[in-house]
């Protein structure tokens, strides 16, 4: 005669119950989020398309859009970005007025293929690559942003012939790192350990969680930044926030990398420091105004250092301009790097044997 089961094994019976159920709900969620990552990244290929070309460099493609004519080739480097080419957005249309001038994405960054490696000679090596495949082979003059500035002095070591003269706005010293004031060295150690959790979070990408979560965020206009190109590049951070992490996790190596070169010898040179105290920036990191008055003041010494690494440099200090001085005064940027084109023009036409008839 059969016997009713015991409370034990009705209990167990439940408790798999629950854990099949929890696992099949769990399941039915990492799919709906693969799927809706992937429509998401459909839609934004189809929403806001490359504006430049996508070039083969060897297996992977990278975004290079290049506007307007004439010589020197102006190659536009920016900063820590993840909006990467559309960092220039306020400047590439008026320095294009000049001359040739060019943006691109790095590796993993917007529109452009990722790569396992990525550090300032890597940069290096995928930009001489592309600039290669374009069909470029100089005379360039590079404009760097902040990480944009020591990625440049990167090129310049390796593929120096080419580059003959520099703009750096706001470009990062290849010693901040030990020389900038405790505090700001403490509030970059805590950015360090943030973009630890973003690099674990990155590797769920294909999941869409770093999607949702990056969704209940003010979409706002950072740094300045055009509406359209806060929302293009809101569009792609989910794809392209692991490539910038890469960057990020090389940061010590690509600075102790570009600090191997600190002569550009008589190269024309323009250096633009911003001056505004970013109060806001040190105050969401618990530091103060004279924490920030203190940075200001080192950040003026380590870029007139950077100055005096050409024997053809001018140093111009921007008093109304945060660290995007190409959003705060694009005006000044489209100046600076007129007048290095100008120097390059000049310097080019005195190299060139006059003309025989």
């Amino acid at each position: 005669m059969a016997t009713a089961p015991n409370g034990s094994s009705k209990l167990l019976r439940a408790l798999k119950w629950i854990g099949t159920a929890i696992l099949t709900l769990l399941a039915a969620l990492i799919a709906a989020g693969i799927v809706w990552e992937q429509v998401e990244r459909a839609r934004a290929r189809n929403d806001y398309p490359p504006p430049g070309r996508m070039i083969d460099i060897g297996g992977r493609n990278m975004h290079l859009d290049c506007r307007g004519t004439g010589s020197p080739t102006i190659i536009l480097e920016a900063g820590l970005d993840s909006n990467g080419s559309l960092a220039w957005d306020k400047v590439h249309d008026a320095i294009a007025q000049d001359s040739r001038t060019c943006a691109y994405d790095r590796a993993g960054v917007m529109w452009s293929d990722p790569k396992p490696k990525q550090d300032a000679e890597a940069i290096a090596d995928d930009l001489h690559a592309l600039l290669a495949a374009a069909h470029i082979d100089g005379p360039i003059v590079l404009v760097g942003h902040s990480l944009g500035g020591p990625y440049s002095m990167t090129y310049v070591r390796k593929y120096g012939d080419q580059v003959k003269g520099l703009v750096f706005v706001d470009a990062s010293h290849p010693d901040q790192k030990r020389r900038l004031p405790p505090a700001v060295l403490a509030a970059d150690k805590r950015v360090q350990e943030m973009y630890g959790t973003q690099r674990l979070l990155a590797r769920f990408g294909w999941s869409g969680l770093p999607r949702l979560l990056m969704a209940g965020e003010d979409p706002g206009t950072p740094s300045g930044f055009s509406r359209r190109t806060a929302e293009v590049g809101r569009a792609y951070a989910a794809m392209t926030l692991a490539g910038t992490l890469k960057e990020a996790a090389s940061l010590d190596r690509s600075l102790d990398q570009a600090g191997k070169l600190r002569d550009l010898s008589d190269r024309p040179l323009v250096v633009l420091t911003a001056q505004k105290l970013p109060i806001d920036q040190f105050e969401a990191f618990g530091m103060t105004e004279q924490d920030a008055r203190d940075f200001v003041a080192q950040w003026r010494l380590l870029t007139a250092e950077e100055a005096g690494w050409s024997t053809r440099s001018r140093h111009i200090l921007v008093p109304d301009a945060t660290h995007y001085i190409q959003n705060d005064r694009p005006d000044l940027v489209v100046k600076a790097v007129a007048e290095v084109v100008a120097a390059v023009r000049k310097d080019e036409a005195t190299a060139s044997p006059a003309a025989e008839y």
